[in-house]
C-alpha cells in the first residue's frame, strides 16, 4: 500500500532560522520606506531627516507628486543631484507605484553617487491611494482612501 503525503505548499521550503529571518527583515527596512511613516515625517513639522525625491518625468510630476517632494528624474541623477541633495542628508526616492522600478533605478544611481537611500514603497499610486494630499499642475488635490489599502476611519493601521 502506497501512502501520498501532501505537502504544505506555504511549508514545502522551511522557513528561515529567526536569525535569518531578523537580519533579512532588518535589511529590507534599511533600505525601504512606506507611504504611512513618510507622511508621518513630514506630518510631524519641521526637518523630517531626510529630502524625498521623486523620480518621475515632468509630465509625471505635473499630473500629481507628494508635497515638499524633490524632482529629480532617474535619468538627470548624475548630473543634478549634487546640486538639488545634501549629501550629508538621507534620500527616498519614489516612482509611479509597486509595477514600477524607477525608484529603485535612482536610489540606485543615488547610492552609487555617495547618498544614504532608501525607495517609499508603494510610490506615487499608493500615495494617492492612502487618502493623502498631493500637488499637481492646478494646485492641492486629495482622493478618498482605498480600503483596501488604508484605514477609511482613524489615522492608524496598527502596523
Amino acid at each position: 500500500m502506497t501512502t501520498t503525503t501532501t505537502v504544505n505548499p506555504v511549508l514545502r521550503v522551511a522557513p528561515a532560522s529567526p536569525a535569518r529571518a531578523a537580519a533579512h527583515f532588518r535589511a529590507s527596512l534599511a533600505l525601504h520606506a512606506d507611504v504611512s511613516d513618510v507622511a508621518a515625517a513630514f506630518a510631524a513639522g519641521g526637518d523630517p531627516g531626510f529630502v524625498l525625491v521623486d523620480s518621475r518625468s515632468t509630465e509625471a510630476w505635473d499630473q500629481g507628486h507628494v508635497p515638499g517632494a524633490v524632482h529629480l528624474p532617474t535619468a538627470l541623477v548624475a548630473e543634478q543631484a549634487g546640486a538639488l541633495l545634501d549629501p550629508s542628508v538621507p534620500v527616498v526616492t519614489y516612482c509611479w507605484g509597486p509595477g514600477c522600478n524607477g525608484a529603485a533605478r535612482a536610489a540606485l544611481a543615488l547610492a552609487e553617487l555617495g547618498y544614504h537611500v532608501k525607495e517609499m514603497l508603494g510610490g506615487f499610486e499608493y500615495w494617492v491611494r492612502e487618502g493623502l494630499v498631493f500637488e499637481t499642475w492646478r494646485g492641492r488635490e486629495q482622493r478618498a482612501p482605498d480600503p483596501l489599502t488604508a484605514p477609511v476611519a482613524g489615522d492608524d493601521c496598527g502596523c
